[in-house]
């Protein structure tokens, strides 16, 4: 940063001696002010600013999301027999169930499998002239 002359020279001194600490004064320096104040560093080394005293809980990350499902939402009526084809192999339904599932579109045709898995079957579904979403 080459724009120093507009820093605060407090902001500069102490921005000096957090540079200057040692690994272990470092490690004392985060422990103190999560302790103290609830600022926890982020994973990069930045220092984030944690909830206000008193104040609200702090909200848990979100998990990533592991588990899709796949959903027919239609088909070209020229495709109807192949898209049954397609839920028939995936689901391991029999036929009537299979085509009860295809005609009442939009409905879920597998729910939580892996992202591949749902990606490829709703790849299988589309090139058999459905419709689909990963959701």
């Amino acid at each position: 940063m080459s724009d120093t002359a507009t820093v605060d020279p407090a902001i500069s001194a102490l921005g000096d001696q957090i540079v200057g600490l040692t690994l272990l004064q470092a490690k004392a320096l985060a422990d103190y002010l999560e302790n103290t104040h609830g600022i926890k560093p982020a994973g990069g080394g930045v220092v984030m600013a944690g909830p206000a005293a008193g104040g609200a809980a702090p909200v848990e990350a979100a998990a990533a999301k592991t588990e899709f499902d796949v959903i027919l939402t239609g088909f070209a009526d020229t495709a109807k027999i192949a898209v049954i084809k397609v839920v028939r192999a995936a689901t391991g339904l029999g036929l009537k169930e299979a085509k009860d599932l295809v005609e009442g579109a939009p409905k879920p045709v597998k729910t939580a499998i892996p992202e591949a898995d749902a990606k490829k079957l709703k790849a299988e579904i589309e090139a058999a002239g459905g419709k689909a979403d990963v959701k």
